[in-house]
């Protein structure tokens, strides 16, 4: 869409999209989901984010996945991806076969720019100086709920344990795996 890509062109540059256009896309998205629970990852950013979607929606609560940015820097810069089809390597976790070279095809990888260090780096500086006003927004309301941690398989039984006093319907198979 064009507002699609106008985010993405904000995304190619290390930077955060601004609050309009990413509250306009969201919020577009969210009103179709009215009869539904939903979990949002990454969203609201700010706090003008946040009060644009509180005057829209109902929120439950709001968890906060405490990673330290060293952990996540690299996460990031260690994804490469095959243009052609998609598929994502992670040298650390999730690696070709052979290093730069896709395992089907045997084409070239490529490091998107978005998870060059230079970027990411930025990216982490923008996110947290964002955020932190957004969390104590939270925190005020009463709906902050924190997990810390450095590896999603010790963090992820802790969330699903608290998601599961919030929407004690949510089926064991349904919700064991994150995705």
């Amino acid at each position: 869409t064009e507002v699609g890509i106008l985010a993405k062109s904000y995304i190619d540059q290390g930077q955060l999209i601004p609050d309009n256009i990413m509250t306009r896309l969201m919020l577009h998205e969210l009103k179709r989901l009215d009869r539904y629970n939903w979990l949002l990852d990454g969203f609201p950013r700010t706090v003008a984010q946040a009060e644009a979607l509180d005057k829209e929606c109902q929120i439950d609560t709001v968890i906060d996945l405490d990673v330290p940015f060293e952990t996540i820097k690299c996460r990031l810069t260690a994804r490469w991806i095959h243009p052609a089809s998609g598929r994502v390597y992670n040298l650390e976790f999730s690696p070709p076969k052979v290093q730069g070279i896709d395992d089907i095809t045997g084409e070239p990888l490529v490091q998107r720019d978005d998870d060059k260090p230079e970027t990411v780096t930025k990216r982490l500086q923008a996110y947290d100086a964002q955020t932190k006003p957004v969390l104590e927004y939270y925190r005020e309301k009463g709906l902050l709920k924190s997990f810390s941690g450095t590896e999603t398989n010790k963090i992820w039984p802790h969330i699903y344990a608290f998601l599961q006093t919030k929407l004690p319907d949510v089926s064991q198979k349904d919700a064991a795996t994150p995705s």
